[in-house]
């Protein structure tokens, strides 16, 4: 299962998903901010503490592939990442 940390403001976030829906997959997001304006302040105290734990950093968008057991901060990574595994 892919697993998505974002904003829906951020346009980084943005890029991810797109790339996610490109390619035809299904994902699960997770909103840790408040999107657009309010940017940087914590929507969801439970879903920004799993972000925390599982990446060790504050950062988004962050994504997690539980089936291959890897993660990554950075879109033009994960980006990278889709395309390499599922493109």
């Amino acid at each position: 299962m892919l697993e998505l940390y974002q904003a829906e403001g951020c346009p980084h976030s943005a890029k991810v998903r797109e790339a996610l829906t490109d390619l035809g997959l299904s994902y699960v997001i997770h909103n840790p901010r408040r999107p657009g304006e309010e940017g940087d302040d914590v929507r969801n105290e439970q879903t920004h503490r799993e972000l925390t734990e599982l990446g060790g950093r504050d950062a988004i968008p962050y994504l997690v592939d539980t089936d291959r057991e890897e993660a990554h901060y950075e879109s033009d990574e994960i980006v990278d990442y889709l395309e390499t595994h599922y493109g």
